[in-house]
């Protein structure tokens, strides 16, 4: 997790010195003695700040304001990384940084030269350290990583992110379809995000050529989101987003609405106790003709909880589930409710990849409306390479 932990030595990585000194030649003055002293398991950290603690065992090897040495410096072939760059420092949440201080770096996928301190280190005395790390990015503008919550199929999270997400969805029942989506997603600065969107899909029409599917590509749609407001004490993060879909599909196929449309909602999520969580996302569509298309409101909820297969260090499972309701913007239309229940979970060690699989299911108005199954492919881009962290 951690775009630069390919680069890094470790999370507290002074006490890769000695790891160092087990494969190469390094004059033992170059050893700090304070490192030696957190790998032997023999240092005095009662009563002793995060601070203290930070530059007694790892300012060897970060620098003492937490920026950071050069590869030359260190002897080893990678830098360490800067602490006080916002945009790597507070993507993570707190606990990945504990894992990896906690278990080293194979944990994570990671060099085996960033050692496991947790023989070494009590966790209160990690946490007190992290808590210093916290301190050096000095700008609240940037949403911390526990408010990163899992992604629903439907449910647009407010977290500001760098993904790659590829989803396929097939009808259970009815004529046989098949749709998919390409979204790319770009964070700049500390709150916002551009947003790639392109649809496939296809359906087999009786008669139609010697196959009898058709399809191609849906509406490309192109979208920004800014998170406004958010906060790790109180868990809580709320975005704005617009989006904009052309009229790029095929409509022949039924794959495009033949206009353009216009779409604005809010996302809120919430972290709730014993690592569950809340997400909400409402809004509307306008297209600009809207005798090729309706106006709608829609809104959506997941609510979930994540468990690590492993605890504390394993394999995330995060079961959930949407609800969702739609409804066009004329006198009489009904709402639209479908539930869909789900499971996330991640498939390396670095856990920068993640499958979903989910049932879609309409509660009403089912005529024309079949169940569906959902799959999608996460890539978190910004942490690492597909091959990467197995």
């Amino acid at each position: 997790m951690l775009r630069q932990m390919n680069r890094l030595t470790g999370v507290f990585a002074c006490a890769f010195v000695t790891a160092f000194v087990l494969v190469q030649e390094v004059p033992q003055a170059q050893v700090a003695g304070a490192s030696r002293l957190v790998q032997q398991g023999t240092v005095d950290t009662s009563g002793k700040s995060g601070h203290t603690l930070f530059q007694e065992t790892c300012a060897a090897c970060h620098g003492v304001d937490g920026t950071g040495k050069a590869a030359s410096v260190l002897g080893f072939d990678v830098p360490t990384p800067d602490f006080t760059d916002c945009n790597y420092a507070s993507r993570e949440p707190d606990a990945d940084w504990l894992t990896i201080a906690h278990e080293g770096g194979p944990v994570r996928g990671f060099s085996p030269r960033m050692p496991a301190f947790g023989g070494a280190l009590g966790e209160a005395d990690l946490v007190a350290i992290l808590g210093h790390i916290r301190t050096l990015c000095e700008s609240s503008a940037w949403p911390r990583g526990e408010l990163n919550l899992p992604r629903a199929f439907h449910t647009e999270k407010a977290y500001p992110e760098d993904e790659a997400v590829v989803t396929v969805g097939t009808s259970t029942s009815g004529t046989a379809t098949m749709s998919s989506e390409i979204v790319y997603e770009r964070r700049f600065g500390a709150r916002n995000q551009l947003e790639v969107k392109v649809p496939f899909g296809a359906s087999k029409v009786s008669g139609f050529g010697p196959s009898g599917w058709v399809g191609g590509a849906g509406d490309i749609a192109l979208g920004f989101k800014r998170a406004v407001a958010h906060s790790a004490e109180r868990g809580t993060i709320l975005a704005w987003a617009g989006e904009v879909v052309l009229p790029t599909g095929d409509e022949l196929a039924g794959l495009s609405k033949g206009t353009t449309v216009f779409e604005s909602f809010v996302s809120f999520g919430q972290i709730l106790p014993s690592d569950s969580f809340l997400q909400f996302q409402g809004g509307v569509e306008l297209p600009v003709n809207t005798d090729r298309a309706d106006r709608e409101a829609f809104w959506r909820v997941a609510v979930g909880r994540t468990f690590l297969q492993t605890a504390p260090f394993g394999r995330a499972w995060t079961p959930m589930v949407e609800l969702l309701a739609a409804r066009e913007l004329k006198s009489g239309e009904p709402i639209l409710w479908d539930v869909v229940p789900q499971v996330q979970f991640t498939l390396n060690t670095r856990q920068h990849l993640m499958m979903s699989v989910g049932w879609r299911t309409p509660l009403n108005a089912r005529v024309g409306r079949p169940s569906r199954l959902l799959v999608y492919l996460l890539w978190d881009w910004f942490d690492g390479g597909l091959r990467d962290g197995w």
